[in-house]
């Protein structure tokens, strides 16, 4: 079992914590289909930056 050498203060503790908290995800709006998206992921139409880089199935590519 891991035992402490010294004892760690709540600042010294809580100070390191000060960077543990969850943010919210950005979102973008693309320009080709106007729609709402995470940043740095594909469009769920299959559209990142404005190209078409993924496409459904049964569409000719």
């Amino acid at each position: 079992m891991a035992v402490q050498q010294n004892k760690v203060s709540r600042a010294k503790r809580d100070s390191r914590r000060a960077h543990d908290s969850l943010k919210s995800t950005q979102l973008s709006i693309d320009p080709t289909s106007g729609e709402t998206h995470r940043r740095h992921h594909v469009t769920p139409d299959g559209f990142y930056r404005g190209r078409r880089v993924v496409t459904k199935a049964g569409e000719n590519a």
